[in-house]
C-alpha cells in the first residue's frame, strides 16, 4: 500500500437513536463526543436507523418519522382512495344516464327544472327581503355623507 494516501480508521460507536442499541466497529468518520468501551476512546455517532430498528431485521412493523413523511404519504392514499370512490360512483351515474329510456329521461329532467324554479324563487325572496332592508341602511349612510360635508364646510370656532 502506499502511504499517506489512505484514510485515517478510528474506532467508532454507532448508536441507533430510536433502539439506543450500541455497534462498536472501525471507520473513517469521527465525531466530538466520545465514549470509553473496554479502556478505548471511540467516536460516537448516532443513526436514525440500524438492524435493531430496521423492520426488515426485527419482523415488526415500526415507523421512524422524523419529518411527517408517513403522515403525508397516509393522506395521499387517502385522497387516492376517494378520488377512486368518486370516480366509480361517476361512471355509474353515467352508466344508469345511458341506460335510462327515453321516458325516465324526460321524467328526471322535468323533475331537475322543478328544483331549479324551486332554487331561483328560493333566490328572489331573499333578493326582496335583502332590498327591504337595503334603503335604511342606504339612507343612513347618506346621512353619514351628509354630516361629513356639512362638517367639512362648516368654519372652526375661534377662541
Amino acid at each position: 500500500m502506499k502511504a499517506e494516501i489512505h484514510p485515517k480508521v478510528n474506532a467508532v460507536v454507532f448508536i441507533d437513536s430510536s433502539t439506543k442499541a450500541e455497534f462498536a466497529t472501525l471507520s473513517t468518520l469521527t465525531s466530538e463526543e466520545t465514549k470509553k468501551i473496554n479502556g478505548v476512546e471511540h467516536f460516537v455517532i448516532h443513526v436514525d436507523v440500524s438492524s435493531a430498528s430496521h423492520p426488515f431485521y426485527t419482523g415488526e412493523k415500526m415507523l421512524v418519522d422524523t419529518a411527517g413523511r408517513v403522515d403525508k404519504f397516509r393522506a395521499r392514499m387517502a385522497a387516492g382512495e376517494k378520488k377512486k370512490v368518486e370516480s366509480k360512483a361517476t361512471t355509474e351515474r353515467k352508466e344508469a344516464l345511458r341506460r335510462e329510456s327515453a321516458e325516465d329521461t324526460i321524467t328526471r329532467k322535468a323533475k331537475e327544472n322543478e328544483v331549479k324554479k324551486e332554487v331561483v324563487k328560493a333566490e328572489e325572496e331573499k333578493a326582496k327581503a335583502k332590498a327591504k332592508k337595503a334603503p335604511a341602511a342606504k339612507m343612513t349612510a347618506a346621512k353619514k355623507t351628509v354630516a361629513k360635508v356639512a362638517a367639512k364646510k362648516a368654519p372652526a370656532k375661534k377662541k
